[in-house]
């Protein structure tokens, strides 16, 4: 099934259950927003999205404690947990995703590589984070995040693909 028969699927769930999603993003900077944004009538479950590529700002608008970016770092489970609550609770959303990672081709270390993404997904269970390594340049990088996303939120609204 392509993306955006997925999209649609998912769209339609959403709706049909009455519900919502909302997304933080960094390292895809707004690309998961855009994929769900291209299917008509997302305007019925799509409550918004924010981009918080600095940590300043996922301090600011999302709540991202001090200490976890200092001593996780942005690109981590605990930040990406964090992110999924202040979004959740900013959009007043039923299901959240948020992403962050490395999307290259700078910025990688030895500890967390070009390609290391942690990708989100909140809903009324209770949340999973996934560590993922994608490889590719930049743009592969954010079009992996986005559809490993994709397919996160399908298998949780167990959608058949």
């Amino acid at each position: 099934m392509n993306t955006n028969n997925k999209l649609e699927k998912i769209i339609n769930h959403l709706r049909d259950k009455n519900q919502t999603i909302s997304f933080a993003e960094s390292c895809t900077g707004g690309l998961l927003a855009t994929t769900f944004s291209s299917i008509s009538g997302v305007s019925d479950v799509f409550n918004g999205s924010v981009v918080t590529y600095s940590n300043e700002i996922k301090n600011r608008w999302l709540g991202v404690e001090q200490k976890v970016l200092d001593t996780n770092g942005a690109v981590s489970r605990e930040c990406v947990e964090q992110m999924l609550l202040g979004v959740q609770k900013m959009a007043k959303s039923d299901y959240s995703i948020a992403v962050s990672g490395i999307a290259g081709p700078n910025g990688g270390s030895e500890e967390k590589p070009v390609g290391t993404v942690y990708i989100g997904l909140l809903s009324q269970k209770g949340s999973d984070i996934w560590h993922c390594t994608f490889d590719g340049n930049r743009k592969d990088i954010q079009e992996a995040s986005v559809s490993f996303a994709i397919e996160k939120l399908t298998l949780a609204l167990d959608i058949i693909s």
